[in-house]
């Protein structure tokens, strides 16, 4: 956050999640970890929140899964669950959205790094999504975390855990040691518009793929598919 634009951080975060916060301070505490909180004013930060968010995905999850899967038998549904709620998904879901860059952190986490520690991520993610469901109700959390997890959910196989935005992610560090960003080239502004965004993934002001999409998540998801396939073919 800076003087002159006080909603600066608020809007890079709104835009980097999907989702604009109707009570901004529900934002903000999502993002305070307990350290952070307890620096500034001895409280415990996005702890409840967390516990919230928490159900609040179990439940959320567990709908998308019984409509997607309905010859699955509670075996099946109770093993994808799992696998999709469980830390090392969320922490990696959190860096797609770049919540390591948003997380408040106390002085101690912050020398260790605790941005990039999966406990943080994941919690901080679940902290989020606990303040959405306060900021809008539950249907909201549901079409967020339907689009946010996207093929995840509806596979017929196991849940895969790396999308192409993490997984392209992955691959731009490993190769140039730099994520990537994303930027919205067009928006039609038609809510029913299968092609309403269009949108980059840049590396280093280089464009390494486009897609398009109803939403921007899954325009962005797209960009990075194609992304991984112009990488791919490098590799070779």
């Amino acid at each position: 956050m800076t003087a002159d634009d006080p909603h600066r951080d608020d809007d890079a975060f709104a835009e980097s999640l999907g989702y604009e916060f109707q009570d901004r301070d529900l934002a903000k505490l999502a993002l305070s970890h307990p350290s952070y909180a307890h620096e500034r004013d001895g409280s415990r930060g996005n702890e409840r929140l967390e516990f919230l968010g928490d159900a609040v995905l179990g439940l959320a999850i567990g709908e998308l899964l019984f409509n997607a899967h309905p010859d699955w038998d509670e075996g099946d549904l109770t093993r994808s669950r799992a696998a999709l709620v469980n830390q090392k998904f969320l922490a990696n879901l959190a860096r797609v959205l770049g919540l390591d860059r948003h997380v408040k952190l106390g002085r101690t986490e912050r020398r260790t790094s605790g941005e990039q520690k999966d406990s943080v991520l994941a919690n901080c993610l679940e902290a989020v999504l606990g303040a959405m469901y306060l900021d809008s109700g539950f249907t909201a959390v549901v079409a967020w975390v339907e689009v946010a997890f996207g093929d995840a959910v509806s596979s017929d196989g196991a849940p895969e855990l790396r999308d192409a935005k993490t997984m392209f992610q992955e691959w731009a560090h490993s190769h140039f040691r730099i994520t990537p960003s994303y930027r919205v080239i067009r928006d039609s502004g038609k809510d029913n518009d299968d092609e309403r965004f269009s949108v980059e993934v840049v590396i280093a002001s280089e464009v390494w793929g486009t897609g398009m999409g109803r939403s921007k998540r899954v325009a962005e998801r797209l960009a990075a598919s194609a992304a991984l396939e112009r990488g791919a073919a490098q590799d070779e």
